[in-house]
C-alpha cells in the first residue's frame, strides 16, 4: 500500500468525522491540493480544476514543483487557463492514492491502511471534499470549475450540492451520468484486479501485488480513452522487429500496438494503488446527476445555478460519447445558463483534452476571456 504525493502538494484537513454519501464517516482525512496565481483582494478570480481518476493535483508547474504537470500547455502565464489573470486551485481526488484521503491512507482508528475499510467512496464525496479546500482558501465563490472525464461529473456534484459557489462552468469530456458501455469497461477492469490472486480481497503488499491484474485494468482503460482512427493512423499493422519478440511464446507480442499498451501499462501499475482504482472506478458507475437533485438526469442538470457554462467534446470519444457533453449543455441551459456545447474533430478519443492543446486550448481560452469580472464575490 503506497501513496504517490507530488513534492508541491498542500493539504487542508476536512472535517471530522467527514460523512460520506452512502454511509460511513472519514476521521483525520485530508485533501492534497496545488495552487497557481494570485487571489484578487476580493477573491473574484479563482478557478478550481477536478480531475480524472488517475491524475494528482500537480496540473502545472510552479515555484515549489518545477516538474511538468499533466495539463502543462494548458495552465500558466499566457496560457489558456492564464494564471497572469486567474488563481486556480486544483484538488487531487478523496479516494485517490496521490495525497487526498483514500484506501491507500492510513486509519488512525487503527493505524492501519484503510484497505477495503475505506467506506463506500461516490463522486458526490469528491464534490464536497473539493468544496471544503475552497472554503478553506477563503473563497467564497469560484468564477469557474473546469472538470475533465470524471473530473466533469464531480463539477456537476458540486453545483449541486453547493449552489451558488461557481459563477460558471466547463465541461471537459464528462457526463452527467455513466452511460452502460463505460460501466461495462470499468467492471471488466475491475474484475481483472480482483481476479488477480496476488489482489487477497485487498490485503495486497509491495512485495505480494496484483501486478497482472492492474496491467489488463490499465490496458483496457488506455484502449478505451484513445480511438480506433488514432490507433490505425499511429501504429496500423506494423509488427515488431525480431529483437523484440518473445520467440518462446507462440501467442506473445508480435505488433507495435500490444507493445505500445504493454509499456504504458507497466509503467503505471507501480503507481497507482490498486484499491483506490476499484473504489474511484466504481465511484464513477454510481453517478447520476438526477440522484443529487431527486429526479432525473435532464431535471437534476436543469436545476443547476450557473451563470454560463460551456460542454466541449470530441467525435472519437467512446467512453464518455459526444451525446453526453450536448446532454450537459441542453440541460444547463433548459435551468436558465447560458450554455454552449462544442463538439471537437479531435482523432485522439477520450484522452484529446490531454494531448490535443490545440484544439482545447482556444476553447478553454475563449471561455474564460468572456467571463465578465465578479464585484460582488471577495475573499473571506
Amino acid at each position: 500500500m503506497t501513496e504517490f504525493i507530488p513534492p508541491g502538494s498542500r493539504f487542508v484537513d476536512l472535517p471530522s468525522p467527514f460523512a460520506m454519501k452512502r454511509g460511513g464517516a472519514l476521521r483525520g482525512a485530508r485533501m492534497a491540493y496545488e495552487t497557481w496565481g494570485r487571489l484578487d483582494a476580493d477573491g473574484g478570480n479563482a478557478i478550481l480544476i477536478v480531475t480524472g481518476l488517475s491524475p494528482d493535483a500537480h496540473a502545472a508547474s510552479h515555484a515549489g514543483d518545477g516538474t511538468p504537470g499533466w495539463w502543462e500547455p494548458m495552465l500558466g502565464p499566457g496560457k489558456p487557463i492564464d494564471t497572469d489573470r486567474w488563481f486556480v486551485v486544483c484538488v487531487n481526488s478523496l479516494g485517490s492514492c496521490k495525497g487526498s484521503t483514500g484506501p491507500a491512507s492510513i486509519d488512525p482508528g487503527t493505524g492501519e491502511a484503510y484497505r477495503l475499510a475505506f467506506p463506500e467512496l461516490s463522486v458526490e464525496d469528491g464534490a464536497d471534499a473539493a468544496a471544503h479546500v475552497v472554503a478553506a482558501l477563503g473563497i467564497e465563490r469560484l468564477a469557474c470549475v473546469i472538470g475533465n472525464s470524471m473530473g466533469g461529473m464531480t463539477a456537476l456534484a458540486l453545483i449541486a450540492r453547493h449552489p451558488g459557489l461557481a459563477r460558471s462552468h466547463i465541461n471537459i469530456c464528462g457526463a452527467a451520468r455513466a452511460l452502460p458501455f463505460s460501466i461495462a469497461i470499468r467492471s471488466l477492469q475491475r474484475e481483472a484486479i480482483r481476479l488477480d490472486p496476488m489482489w487477497q480481497n485487498g490485503a495486497y503488499t509491495d512485495s505480494a501485488y496484483p501486478e497482472s491484474g492492474m496491467r489488463m485494468a490499465r490496458k483496457l482503460g488506455v484502449i478505451t480513452y484513445r480511438s480506433a482512427l488514432e490507433w490505425d493512423g499511429r501504429f496500423g499493422r506494423v509488427r515488431l522487429e525480431s529483437d523484440r519478440r518473445d520467440d518462446e511464446d507462440p501467442f506473445g507480442l508480435e505488433f507495435e500496438v500490444e507493445s505500445y499498451l504493454e509499456g504504458h501499462a507497466r509503467r503505471f501499475v507501480r503507481r497507482f494503488d490498486p484499491n483506490c482504482y476499484l473504489y474511484l472506478s466504481r465511484s464513477m458507475d454510481w453517478f447520476d446527476i438526477g440522484e443529487s437533485c431527486g429526479g432525473g438526469t435532464e431535471a437534476g442538470l436543469a436545476k443547476l445555478q450557473l451563470e454560463r457554462a460551456l460542454a466541449i467534446g470530441v467525435h472519437t470519444d467512446i467512453l464518455f460519447p459526444l451525446q453526453q457533453q450536448q446532454q450537459i449543455a441542453d440541460g444547463l441551459r433548459a435551468g436558465g445558463a447560458d450554455a454552449a456545447f462544442l463538439p471537437l474533430e479531435s482523432p485522439q478519443g477520450h484522452d484529446a483534452f490531454l494531448v490535443d492543446i490545440a484544439r482545447f486550448g482556444p476553447a478553454v481560452a475563449d471561455f474564460l476571456a468572456a467571463l465578465p469580472p465578479a464585484p460582488t464575490a471577495r475573499a473571506g
